[in-house]
């Protein structure tokens, strides 16, 4: 298509989303930067971020395009697959906050800490506050087209940087797996009530964490040991504490305390999680995080849970037998 002076118009970009702010897209995406690389696809109702740790632990931030300004996909409605390609994760989070898109929630929540420093206890319920993020910047993300570098424009105090970051063909695109038909169990409470929960266990230096869930007392119960010592922490079934509980049959895995940790960052922010635990015993962990303007955002993690007790008494007995 030509413009009425007779030039030709420039093609338009495969992707372009703009957001009034870095601080929003750079929150939510800390909460998964346990890995270095991260699988983005792109896709009409707005962008998926997928960190993967040695196929026991996967973190998933969704950008919805409602915290866009400006988000246009050119791809077909109707097609089965959207856009996806793998990135150096830790070149982004630089990227988004190379002119003070810093974490300030963050800072401010370590400075009014409590008393014992804890570094899983800094929450803050108004962490995407205009007072707590400073003021707003402009981020505008392209993809020019399928195997070009993902380029974060930034525009603050008139100020403009371009980063233009190398995209490559995802390695492992399978998520891990959740079956949403073969729940055993599912709980939703406020996320700072699992925080304070890891919080209480941290100090034995745990190197598992025990998920129970039990359709009697306790209900739910988190339980670590460690070389210091043994620590439990139960929640009643009052609607005060667990808003939804649902539990089939009980459900008991053990998962690696520190994976479950790095998941601390989305329950500073978040105001309620979903406990979800399939037949396979993965457990899911769904954090929902309540942005200003009335927008609301989701963190998915999923992990995989260690060999069974049957398989832990089996391996105890050969052993002995040796």
């Amino acid at each position: 298509m030509a413009s009425p002076g007779g030039s030709a118009l420039p093609p338009q970009p495969l992707f372009r989303a703009v957001a009034s702010s870095t601080k929003r897209i750079y929150q939510l995406l800390k909460c998964i930067s346990f890995s270095p690389k991260v699988d983005v696809q792109l896709t009409h109702d707005g962008i998926r971020f997928a960190a993967d740790h040695s196929r026991v632990m996967q973190g998933v931030a969704f950008l919805d395009r409602s915290l866009f300004t400006t988000y246009a996909l050119n791809w077909p409605e109707n097609a089965k697959t959207t856009p996806r390609f793998q990135m150096n994760f830790s070149a982004l989070l630089e990227a988004l906050q190379i002119f003070g898109a810093t974490d300030a929630a963050a800072k401010a929540a370590k400075t009014e800490a409590d008393s014992y420093r804890s570094n899983l206890r800094n929450y803050r319920p108004d962490a995407f506050s205009h007072q707590t993020l400073g003021m707003p910047g402009t981020c505008c993300l392209v993809y020019e087209e399928e195997g070009q570098p993902l380029s974060v424009v930034l525009e603050e105090s008139d100020v403009n940087t371009q980063c233009n970051i190398v995209t490559y063909t995802p390695e492992s695109p399978d998520d891990i797996p959740f079956d949403r038909d073969d729940l055993t169990f599912k709980i939703i409470m406020q996320a700072r009530w699992l925080l304070d929960a890891l919080s209480e266990l941290a100090p034995m230096s745990p190197a598992r964490i025990t998920v129970s869930a039990l359709p009697n007392a306790p209900y739910l119960k988190l339980a670590s040991g460690g070389a210091i010592g043994s620590a439990s922490v139960d929640f009643s079934s009052g609607r005060d504490l667990l808003e939804t509980f649902s539990v089939r049959e009980p459900w008991i895995q053990s998962f690696k305390f520190d994976l479950v940790k790095s998941a601390s960052e989305a329950m500073r922010i978040a105001s309620k999680v979903s406990f979800r635990g399939d037949g396979q015993g993965v457990l899911s962990l769904q954090f929902m995080v309540e942005i200003e303007g009335g927008l609301v955002s989701f963190l998915d993690f999923r992990f995989v849970p260690y060999i069974t007790q049957e398989d832990e008494e089996s391996e105890s007995e050969t052993d002995e037998e040796d």
